[in-house]
């Protein structure tokens, strides 16, 4: 890639942007009071404001490697405390993808060196849903389910946070889980059942 090519789009950007608004970055600069924390992928296919039809100020944006929320990541719940705590986002969404390159490197066994600690909280996803999984057949089906269930327990450790539970007690927020399909384009809403998934164990995550 030739890096001045960025440079100049960046300047070709800001000639739209301003023969649209002449103030547009006056009002970019006062600050920001997005409605939705995307929590997405890395991949370099999976642009969160691109997919879902928003510009800049409209979603509060995280990637890592195959969307995860792990409890012991401080990037990922800081990002949830300021987005939850302090902009006071009204929902939270889990953006999974299939084809993700995550996913299918925890469904093997390779020595993926610095990844393994990574990869291990994926991989503990299929050992929870480990029965489900191993009885589909196709591999390529049992991959996209895998993506499907990695996006529902990253959404049910989303809950298990205190800042997203007292939210959704005090203005009810809410917590999404999604999937983009990159074959089609399409963004799928898995209309996960949280209070079902949630019901037998709840007491145990539930903070005052």
């Amino acid at each position: 890639m030739n890096l001045d090519r960025v440079f100049e789009n960046n300047e070709v950007w800001i000639k739209e942007k301003l023969s649209t608004n002449p103030k547009y970055f006056d009002e970019l600069g006062e600050g920001q009071s997005p409605e939705l924390l995307f929590i997405g992928c890395s991949d370099s296919r999976v642009t969160a404001e691109e997919l879902m039809g928003l510009g800049p100020g409209e979603a509060f944006v995280h990637r890592n490697i195959a969307n995860m929320v792990s409890g012991t990541d401080l990037n990922v719940m800081s990002v949830v405390e300021y987005a939850v705590v302090h902009l006071k986002v009204n929902h939270v969404v889990v953006c999974g993808h299939y084809a993700c390159g995550g996913v299918k490197a925890a469904m093997q066994s390779a020595d993926l060196g610095i990844l393994n600690p990574w990869l291990r909280n994926i991989r503990d996803v299929y050992r929870l849903h480990k029965n489900k999984l191993n009885a589909i057949v196709s591999e390529e089906d049992r991959y996209d389910r895998f993506v499907e269930l990695n996006v529902q327990e990253q959404c049910v450790n989303l809950i298990k946070t205190a800042a997203v539970q007292k939210a959704v007690r005090e203005r009810g927020l809410k917590v999404h889980g999604w999937v983009f399909d990159i074959h089609t384009g399409k963004l799928v809403d898995l209309k996960i059942d949280f209070e079902a998934i949630l019901e037998n164990i709840r007491e145990i995550y539930h903070l005052d």
